[in-house]
């Protein structure tokens, strides 16, 4: 029997604040994910992701970063999810039982190794000893732009057969054959989460149970209401929202993750800097003022009475 880890609705993967220069800054961490959660729209958070600029992270300040997410976590009963991304399988072994050992973590994000290419053969190897040793419910993070490694629907169902894989994040930059192949066959406790932002609308519309979107550190209300209202099938307003949320996360990606959603942070006072560690570098003030123009929540017009 599968762990309840409940992968419906909205996961923010938080952004870890840095100072001027370029220290973690814990506290600035501590408001903002209490500020993701505080109004409810949230599901939960995700630490250490690709957005968290964990591979220039310090084990010490990997740690730290886990500990204040599972503290708003706790204070606020939503479950953490912790990214685990590494090409050697007994170092996420290692770190998983860490994480295990902690109590706090509701599931790990599982890539598969990046830069290596073991091949999908070698990568399910990989899954099946995380699974087997490492002692937390996992999402399988299908990425393949980031890490050369494609994994295929049969792959990916044979991970949702086993009891330790909970979900996968599904990021492959496109909604295709295969994307609706997995969808009608993933259990019901193999959650779809959406991973591309701009496109989670049509995703969520194809039977996707939620997203994990770098993009709702900006618009966390809105994403959160963009997932509620296509499992209530209210498929107009849903739309309407899905199309305006694609032109936020758009410009949010115009220069590589996390930068602009780093400055508009910032300039919205909600982060000290918008510090970025090498090799990222800051984005451009132009890039930043784009986005800020799109991230205002602005109410919807009213035409006779009906929202438009």
């Amino acid at each position: 029997m599968k762990p309840e880890a409940n992968l419906t609705g909205l996961f923010v993967p938080l952004i870890t604040p840095f100072t001027d220069d370029l220290r973690l800054a814990p506290d600035a961490l501590a408001r903002l994910a209490d500020e993701t959660l505080s109004t409810g729209d949230a599901r939960g958070l995700v630490a250490l992701g690709t957005t968290a600029e964990a591979a220039t992270l310090t084990t010490e300040e990997k740690r730290a970063v886990v500990r204040i997410c599972a503290a708003a976590c706790r204070a606020h009963q939503a479950p953490l999810i912790v990214g685990v991304g590494t090409n050697d399988t007994a170092t996420a072994i290692r770190t998983l039982r860490e994480l295990a050992q902690s109590g706090d973590v509701a599931a790990a994000l599982v890539p598969a190794p990046p830069y290596t290419r073991p091949g999908e053969a070698g990568t399910l190897a990989h899954f099946m000893a995380l699974a087997e040793h490492g002692g937390v419910p996992l999402i399988v993070y299908d990425i393949p732009y980031r890490t050369g490694q494609p994994l295929s629907t049969l792959t990916l169902n044979a991970l949702g057969r086993l009891p330790e894989f909970v979900g996968v994040k599904y990021a492959t930059g496109a909604i295709d054959a295969a994307t609706m192949e997995l969808l009608s066959s993933s259990g019901p406790d193999f959650a779809v989460l959406g991973g591309d932002d701009a496109v989670i609308s049509p995703l969520l519309a194809a039977g996707a149970s939620g997203g994990i979107l770098a993009s709702a550190n900006v618009r966390t209300a809105d994403f959160a209401k963009l997932i509620s209202q296509w499992q209530g099938d209210a498929v107009g307003p849903a739309r309407r929202l899905g199309a305006e949320l694609a032109r936020l996360s758009a410009a949010l990606f115009t220069e590589p993750n996390p930068t602009v959603i780093k400055g508009v942070l910032h300039a919205q006072g909600r982060i000290p800097s918008a510090a970025v560690r090498l090799p990222l570098l800051a984005a451009s003030a132009d890039s930043v003022r784009r986005a800020a123009a799109l991230a205002t929540t602005r109410p919807h017009q009213v035409h006779q009475g009906v929202a438009i």
